[in-house]
């Protein structure tokens, strides 16, 4: 097998991670992807036909693979309210080449896939959520859900080996950032990475603005003088989480620090859109159509060379910029339509 190329973009970063949402519809109503007054039931989400396939993604993920990639993550929207999700993850478990793969979920239907998943190939699992408070969960999903049944699904996830966990928690400043601790203690007992995620202006829907950031720096400090912790060095170059150990030995946790720390200089991440668009970057305010060429009977050649093109002429660092401008530009793509 001829040896896989390292593709590169203007500021010499390589193409080794991709996101793929395989759906734009949700079951949450998170207000800073997903707000219920505009996603309500009347919204127009993507006709079956306008998502690709799953043979689609899987003949996208080989050419990928041929460019450097050797990390996949599905997400969606909700990945898992996509039917037969398995069948994907079994076509992308037998392509030679990919070192991981992963999914990022809201885990309220993950009891019920987490042993199906796991069987047909996926490696482990991230889970999204913001809160152990019911109220305060209740409020930052938009359905007021409460927090067992992910916790449950957290729990299968670790019973089928899912492993390592890790759970994503969004903080937003006078929402859930008094309950950062509760939720460290509880998933440290369990061996669960919690990472901390600044509030991010991603899209132009969720109202962000810089005063509703809690800065990584800042819960460091706090989680600190109650759960004593130490930076420790990244599993590997690009990684987006900070990582920190807790001084008793037991555990990890991670902050991931965009606004306040932008880290564009090290990003290797594409995303490929639920109707098939690449984009280069998570605020980028359009992608490059590979369905079309897809269903254009375009051969792998033309659609590893309009790939290689793509990433080629990247020059994305929109996180850098907008630390300089402290406010968020506008036009850039719904995280919803690509995982964030």
């Amino acid at each position: 097998m001829a040896q896989n190329e390292v593709t590169k973009d203007l500021f010499g970063r390589m193409l080794r991670d991709l996101r793929i949402s395989v759906t734009d519809r949700c079951n949450f109503r998170c207000p800073y992807c997903m707000p219920a007054e505009i996603f309500g039931e009347r919204y127009n989400f993507l006709n079956r036909e306008e998502l690709l396939s799953f043979e689609e993604i899987a003949r996208l993920v080989r050419i990928f693979v041929t460019l450097g990639t050797t990390k996949i993550r599905i997400t969606g929207g909700e990945p898992l309210v996509r039917a037969d999700l398995e069948q994907l993850i079994g076509l992308l478990s037998g392509i030679e080449g990919i070192e991981d793969l992963t999914l990022t979920t809201n885990g309220y239907l993950l009891k019920e896939k987490a042993r199906s998943l796991k069987e047909a190939g996926l490696e482990r699992i991230t889970v999204s959520l913001d809160s152990l408070d019911d109220d305060i969960f209740g409020r930052m999903n938009g359905r007021g859900f409460g927090v067992k049944r992910v916790l449950d699904s957290i729990d299968e996830a670790i019973h089928v080996g899912l492993t390592p966990v890790k759970v994503n928690t969004v903080v937003q400043k006078g929402i859930n950032d008094g309950s950062v601790i509760d939720l460290l203690k509880y998933f440290k007992e369990r061996q669960v990475i919690v990472r901390f995620i600044e509030f991010m202006d991603v899209g132009n829907i969720n109202g962000w603005e810089l005063g509703e950031v809690v800065s990584s720096k800042e819960l460091v400090e706090k989680i600190n003088m109650e759960m004593p912790i130490e930076p420790i060095d990244k599993n590997y170059s690009g990684e987006v989480a900070d990582r920190y150990r807790y001084l008793d030995g037991i555990g990890e946790i991670g902050f991931i620090s965009s606004v306040t720390e932008p880290f564009c200089s090290d990003c290797t991440r594409a995303r490929l859109s639920t109707d098939g668009k690449l984009f280069t970057c998570l605020f980028a305010n359009e992608g490059k159509d590979l369905r079309d060429h897809l269903r254009s009977f375009a051969d792998d050649s033309e659609l590893k060379e309009i790939i290689r093109n793509t990433w080629g002429a990247r020059n994305d660092r929109y996180s850098e910029i907008r630390s300089s401008l402290t406010r968020p530009v506008p036009g850039k793509v719904e995280m919803y339509q690509i995982g964030g």
